[in-house]
């Protein structure tokens, strides 16, 4: 009895000593770390690019995807589930993206929705086939258009919204995040304006793009594009030449825009048909070399030397 009376008197002096409670738990070798600056996890590439451009060294931002999954149609695993619930955070595209949303519990004051604003001016995507490709199996795209940023004034407007989300998270940091959503802002009405330019050039005249992706960019810049559903790196079987000959019959395209560079068998098939190819990636995953804004540039460079000024 004496020696259990030591003992206790003994490990409530320690608790003293070391400011623990008696029962407390030790912290686990696992527990994430303090942050110094906010984590802010996007959706896709765009609004990570928006963000860091923004929040520049004041955020730790990122897009938490697969490198080889398209962002539209990723599914979280459970470790990505838990980072993302403990982003400071969550820049959502909105407009029917992010279908992983109703698979993973967040908290609703770090959702971000950044294409909200202009809902009403959502687009259909007219497609409703189902189809495959990469990693993450069937899909389709019916429904709701969602790939806005290539719109760059809806561009222009999403990072509005993230500049928004940011002060919220740093209000002492106004002038910074101020200076840079205006040096992206700057930027992104550089790209509208080239590709105003281009467009002008193009006028109507009929374009065929390989996915049906191309809905904003479309009606911004006024141009007359059908899509079907092909892949790059797929080579079109005499089916899917066929279904094109016949849209080629009343829409007499000329070029076929690509998200991704195709496989050379299939510009020489389309090219045997009259139809010249070019690429112009959304960029909604990561960038294989440079970034978002890169990407874009690039995709303008090709347009300008497609369609060049007189």
């Amino acid at each position: 009895m004496k020696s259990a009376a030591l003992l206790s008197l003994s490990c409530v002096a320690f608790s003293l000593l070391t400011g623990c409670k008696p029962g407390a738990s030790s912290p686990s070798p696992d527990s994430e770390p303090a942050r110094s600056k906010p984590l802010v996890l996007a959706s896709n590439t765009p609004l990570s690019y928006f963000a860091s451009r923004i929040g520049g060294d004041l955020i730790d931002a990122s897009y938490p995807g697969p490198a080889d999954e398209d962002p539209a149609f990723w599914e979280p695993s459970d470790q990505d589930a838990a980072r993302l619930q403990s982003a400071d955070l969550i820049l959502l595209n909105g407009a029917t993206y992010e279908k992983w949303l109703d698979h993973v519990t967040l908290a609703a004051s770090k959702l971000i929705d950044t294409s909200a604003i202009f809902e009403d001016a959502y687009l259909d995507s007219g497609h409703s086939e189902t189809h495959s490709h990469g990693p993450e199996g069937d899909h389709s795209h019916a429904g709701t258009a969602f790939t806005t940023w290539i719109d760059f004034q809806l561009a222009k407007a999403q990072s509005t919204q993230v500049h928004q989300a940011l002060v919220k998270q740093l209000a002492d940091q106004n002038a910074a995040l101020a200076t840079g959503l205006q040096s992206l802002t700057a930027d992104l009405d550089a790209l509208d304006e080239r590709m105003t330019a281009v467009a002008k050039r193009i006028g109507s005249q009929p374009l065929v793009a390989s996915h049906p992706v191309y809905q904003y960019w479309a009606n911004r810049y006024k141009l007359n594009v059908k899509a079907v559903l092909w892949e790059p790196e797929v080579v079109p079987g005499d089916d899917q030449m066929k279904a094109l000959q016949e849209i080629v019959a009343s829409h007499p395209a000329k070029w076929m825009i690509w998200e991704g560079d195709p496989d050379p068998a299939s510009v020489s098939k389309l090219k045997a048909i009259g139809i010249e190819s070019l690429v112009f990636d959304p960029c909604g995953g990561p960038a294989e070399e440079g970034d978002w804004l890169t990407v874009m540039r690039s995709n303008l460079e090709t347009l300008e030397a497609a369609f060049p000024a007189p």
